[in-house]
């Protein structure tokens, strides 16, 4: 366990945690993992270490997923980044989570390169990092091009990696919104009509996931600004109508609504 690891984490907000069971995730594996491809575990302790992430038990997962060995490696990753992003109050806790999940995402790659979690797991914890400490920032510390060939790797690997797509179209707009669209294009590879590509390969793969919608319906706006309202709001609606299925769904709506409110 890295340092960050070796402590106990806050508790996963009690309304944001479900009673789903092994029985529940089976039947609902496709809808939860739509977006990240991983493949339904055939090992029991695998099956009820991802029990415990979609809970909102995110410790006990991340535990479990390293205990597991490579075989639970995304779920250390995942449970990780989502208890830093949703829930670790302190700032340099959370930065520092973000950065061990890059670190053991770039030794998975050295153990199994060919298999895409390591690299998204690296572009998506240093994407939030980058969030975290200013996307200008990162940029001229050279993170955006480590992100962004993370994410294309990914997608090159796994063309149908939903979350890949969405997270690379993300770099794009994110880098063209603070940047602009010269320096962007010029310096980071960034693009809006990549962005655009990626947004919708993302919304075809995942089409009934509030997360993707509403992270398209930003995206969009950040591209294209007024030209994208009608669009992003006929995202938004759409993703009004569908209930999370999980307790990182749960987290994740209640912080956009905390941020619409706002």
């Amino acid at each position: 366990m890295e340092a960050t690891v070796s402590e106990s984490w806050p508790a996963c907000p009690a309304h944001a945690r479900t009673a789903l069971e092994a029985d529940d995730v089976v039947r609902l594996w496709p809808r939860l993992h739509g977006g990240d491809a991983e493949p339904l575990p055939d090992d029991p302790a695998l099956l009820q270490a991802w029990v415990l992430y979609h809970q909102g038990r995110f410790e006990a997962a991340a535990r479990a997923g390293l205990a597991l060995g490579t075989p639970g490696l995304s779920l250390s990753h995942k449970a990780t980044c989502m208890q830093a992003i949703y829930v670790e109050p302190s700032e340099p806790r959370r930065l520092a989570m973000l950065l061990d999940v890059a670190e053991r995402a770039r030794r998975q790659q050295e153990l199994a390169p060919q298999q895409p979690a390591g690299w998204y797991w690296q572009g998506h914890a240093l994407g939030r990092y980058s969030q975290g400490v200013s996307v200008a920032k990162a940029l001229a510390r050279g993170l955006g091009g480590r992100v962004r060939s993370s994410l294309e790797r990914t997608v090159a690997l796994a063309p149908a990696h939903a979350d890949a797509h969405l997270a690379l179209a993300n770099f794009h707009a994110e880098v063209i919104d603070k940047v602009g669209e010269l320096i962007g294009g010029m310096t980071h590879g960034a693009r809006k009509s990549l962005g655009r590509l990626h947004y919708s390969q993302a919304l075809a793969l995942q089409p009934e996931s509030p997360v993707t919608l509403h992270e398209c319906a930003q995206g969009l706006v950040m591209l294209d600004g007024t030209a994208a309202e009608a669009e992003a709001r006929r995202l938004r609606e759409r993703a009004a109508t569908l209930p999370p299925v999980d307790a990182m769904e749960r987290l994740y709506l209640e912080a956009v609504q905390a941020g619409l409110d706002g």
